[in-house]
């Protein structure tokens, strides 16, 4: 039984736009990254409590923080920087969910030692408010393969778990290999998907991520959280500092969203997986 989840910011910047893309799409929950312009690590307790009320309203949910904590480097002012992982679980409350997603640090290659006991660090810190940390393979940080995903579920105990098969081929892992290590592994999924000879970010099933085998393989309760980037979208250029290719080109940012939603939809109904 597959449930749906996406990155509204991708289809517009404004809470506004956010709401009707998810609504006109039947998707009842949001991965919050973005409102207003503003990254959700930055919002205030009122904003937060604001936008959980207006999501309520349309009948829409917060079900993760897609937030960046993690995305720095290992070298960071860690005993300062766990603030910030405090302020960011409290928000999440706010919003109405238990879960945040993180990353695993740059520039940690050589320092395995330090990332186990800062994301210790953390996912202690989030437990304190009621909140699990998810961490999600991305370029250039810790855990960028699924050999160093699996090493963090090992030794960091109460991490839970993100996969996306995009970032994983844009690191030149296979996908049928990351697949049968993590997909068991994975507590939810984003749909992401990418032609890997070219770099080029195209819709669930148009790439080489196979999505339809993962699709294929879920037994029970998982959410999907589409992850379009189908077209550069307000605030890109500070999630990723590698410029966006695409196959295929789309009109605004709520058209590539509909179109990456359709395709991960088709798939679902092809694979005769029940959509709640």
């Amino acid at each position: 039984m597959i449930r749906f989840s996406a990155f509204s910011d991708e289809a517009g910047a404004t809470l506004d736009e956010q709401i009707a893309a998810l609504v006109r799409n039947n998707i009842p929950y949001t991965e919050l990254r973005s409102v207003n312009g503003k990254n959700v690590s930055q919002l205030t307790f009122k904003e937060a409590r604001d936008i959980r009320r207006a999501l309520q309203d349309n009948g829409v949910r917060v079900w993760a923080v897609g937030s960046p904590l993690g995305k720095v480097s290992v070298n960071v002012d860690f005993p300062a920087y766990l603030e910030l992982v405090k302020y960011v679980s409290e928000l999440a409350c706010e919003l109405g969910t238990d879960k945040v997603r993180v990353f695993s640090f740059f520039e940690a290659y050589g320092e395995r030692g330090r990332v186990m006991d800062q994301l210790g660090a953390m996912v202690a810190c989030a437990a304190e408010a009621g909140v699990t940390l998810y961490h999600e393979n991305e370029k250039d940080v810790y855990g960028d393969t699924a050999e160093r995903v699996l090493d963090i579920r090992t030794q960091v105990k109460g991490m839970k778990f993100v996969y996306d098969p995009a970032n994983f081929l844009q690191v030149g892992e296979d996908a049928g290999k990351t697949l049968s290590l993590l997909h068991d592994k994975t507590d939810y999924f984003h749909v992401k998907d990418v032609v890997s000879a070219t770099g080029e970010i195209v819709p669930a099933g148009c790439g080489d991520g196979e999505i339809p085998r993962l699709v294929q393989m879920i037994r029970g309760d998982k959410v999907l959280s589409v992850e379009p980037h189908l077209k550069v979208f307000a605030g890109y250029s500070e999630l990723d500092a590698h410029p966006m290719k695409n196959k295929f080109v789309y009109r605004s940012n709520g058209e590539a969203f509909d179109a990456a939603v359709s395709a991960i939809k088709d798939i679902c109904a092809a694979c005769a997986q029940e959509i709640v």
